[in-house]
């Protein structure tokens, strides 16, 4: 009996000593795992999204919005055994198949999304289906009344609310805003409460963008745009409005577009940004850059007089023709009738190391720092790499890329006196009413000087009076600019005999500039000259923009010929009422039809106008 008890007793110690341990492994040693373990059964972190700040153009007009719209998601554990009947009646509403929701609902999770950020008349229909275990929840998501207007521009959201392209990807940590996270304890029958010591926290909205973009002048611009690609078959086009006072991009355009509000159904290639995105070799608009560094050197002067080679040139074992046969013109003349040899000789007077420099000084081979994601740097080989016949072909816009807007914005530096600025599209940032303009960027630096600016402005005024730009004429306004037509490259073949890059690049008025403008077709089919396909386009968005805007026909044209400019506008000038706000202080109303087909374009994109 005492070695039974003396057992016993053992053994009791040593189960107590056991237990014991157990215990202070469970509740000591392994306590913060278990309180971590029973936090995350107990509770759940529900994150709320905040709404994201407003896109407005410069009058404004609401580009993009937030708008509260329901999800769908569902409890597992509720819908486990009827969950292949719950699949067969959500799928043909959402569209979805069955069976991949009956096997997205066999999980054993507490939470599962069904479909997210729903149209109302999906959300209503899902609703009167009240099957158990599937609940809504409110989102923000992200609305563009004016669907693809700017869409490039603007970008587009992603389903977990995160910018993914244009100003909503470039300004994301702006206009996102703070998301804000409510804990839950959750019961045994999965109620759900809010737990006082961690308080309802409000999403903090993202700030608001205020643009430089003006909404109607941008739906003139694609309305114009289109109708062009349409009609000479192009593949794609772009047209960029610039105020060349400080580059502030008034207008950009692409097309083919795409609706953000349904991003996901179009074509990758239609979301891109050609203005910024694309490189092309600008052909003969590019001529403008060798005429500014003639006229710069002080070696060339619009008068003097050249010898165009009856259409052709030879250097060394390179011929180079011109597009018709010319014999003596001056540089005006070379200029307005886009005589490639004539160009050439400039630029062999001009040398290798001044061209050069100058094509860096109007920003050319390096980016503009506009506020949009995807720029190129455009291609600017460096003077140390250029063969003897290189200057040649660069002196008339090929063997050298550039941007869409790389070139618009080299037109805009001439136009201000020959100052280059960086482009821009962000005027002003605030949130409910109230703004913080953002400063705006400081001149990048001086292309050419003031009076080869002004020399060369009355150059390019004769390829539009006298010239390849006679399309691009504007009644009333003095136009300067230039045609270009390029052969298209084919990467890893060489020159393509029959694709061109058709553009004009303008400025109006020429003498008091308030608009530059640049169009550029991609491989036009039929007539495929720069002045024939692109030069129209230019005339025709410059002339509603400039009646849009109230800018004033030259004084002098309009004594000349008073029916070039519409009744009512005349000499003192005036701007169009819209219903954002009216027109400038001080301006009068448009009463003649011109003005009525303005006022048409400007309702056209006021928000629930159609």
């Amino acid at each position: 009996m005492k070695r039974r008890l003396v057992l016993f007793v053992i053994l009791v110690v040593a189960w107590s000593g056991a237990l014991g341990a157990r215990l202070w492994d469970l509740q000591v040693r392994r306590h913060p795992e278990f309180a971590r373990r029973a936090t995350s059964q107990q509770q759940r972190v529900v994150k709320i999204a905040a709404p994201r700040g407003a896109i407005y153009d410069t009058r404004g007009r609401e580009l993009a919005v937030s708008v509260e719209v329901e999800s769908v998601y569902a409890a597992p554990g509720e819908v486990a055994i009827d969950r292949h009947s719950t699949a067969a009646a959500l799928a043909p509403i959402l569209r979805l198949k069955a069976s991949e929701l009956a096997e997205r609902l066999d999980s054993d999770r507490e939470f599962v999304w069904v479909a997210r950020k729903l149209e109302p008349e999906v959300s209503r229909r899902v609703r009167e289906l009240e099957l158990p275990g599937i609940y809504f929840l409110t989102e923000s998501r992200r609305y563009y009344p004016m669907r693809d207007l700017a869409a490039q521009v603007l970008g587009y959201v992603g389903m977990d609310g995160e910018g993914l392209g244009g100003l909503e990807a470039r300004y994301e940590d702006v206009v996102r805003g703070r998301a804000a996270e409510r804990v839950l304890l959750r019961d045994a029958l999965r109620g759900s409460v809010s737990l006082p010591e961690h308080p309802f926290d409000e999403p903090v909205p993202g700030q608001d963008l205020h643009l430089t973009l003006d909404a109607s002048m941008q739906y003139i611009a694609e309305k114009e745009l289109k109708a062009a690609v349409e009609k000479s078959r192009a593949q794609s086009g772009v047209a960029i409005v610039l105020d060349p006072a400080d580059s502030a991009v008034l207008t950009m355009a692409t097309y083919p577009t795409f609706d953000p509000n349904a991003f996901s159904r179009y074509s990758q290639e239609s979301w891109k940004n050609r203005a910024i995105a694309d490189v092309f070799e600008p052909g003969s608009t590019f001529k403008m850059v060798t005429a500014a560094a003639a006229f710069d050197s002080l070696r060339v002067s619009p008068e003097d007089a050249f010898f165009c080679e009856h259409g052709r040139i030879v250097l060394g074992k390179t011929r180079i023709n011109d597009h018709k046969s010319f014999g003596m013109l001056t540089f005006r003349e070379v200029m307005a009738k886009s005589s490639n040899v004539g160009v050439i000789k400039a630029a062999l007077i001009v040398g290798d190391e001044r061209l050069h420099s100058t094509i860096a000084g109007f920003g050319f081979g390096r980016r503009t720092g506009i506020d949009l994601p995807g720029e190129s740097p455009g291609i600017v080989h460096p003077v140390e790499r250029w063969s003897k016949t290189a200057k040649a072909y660069i002196s008339f816009g090929q063997g050298i890329s550039v941007t869409p807007l790389q070139l618009a914005n080299a037109f805009a530096a001439l136009a201000n006196g020959g100052v280059v600025h960086q482009p821009y599209l962000v005027r002003a940032i605030g949130r409910d009413g109230v703004l913080e303009d953002v400063a705006r960027p400081a001149p990048i630096g001086r292309a050419v000087t003031p009076q080869t600016a002004m020399t060369l402005e009355r150059v390019l005024e004769s390829v539009i009076t006298d010239g390849t730009g006679r399309r691009a004429a504007v009644p009333g306004y003095r136009v300067a600019g230039k045609t270009g037509t390029a052969e298209k490259v084919i990467p890893g073949v060489g020159y393509s005999p029959s694709a061109r890059m058709a553009s004009f690049a303008g400025i109006v008025p020429a003498r008091r500039p308030r608009l530059v403008a640049l169009v550029l077709l991609d491989e036009p089919r039929g007539l495929t000259h720069g002045g024939d396909v692109a030069a129209p386009v230019f005339a025709a968005v410059m002339r509603q923009a400039l009646l849009y805007l109230g800018v004033p026909p030259d004084p002098e044209l309009l004594e000349e010929d008073p029916e070039l400019y519409p009744r009512g506008l005349g000499r003192g000038g005036g701007a169009l009422k819209t219903a954002a706000g009216g027109g400038r202080a001080g301006a009068g109303g448009l009463d003649a039809e011109e003005g009525d087909s303005a006022a048409r374009v400007v309702a056209a994109v006021e928000p629930g106008a159609g």
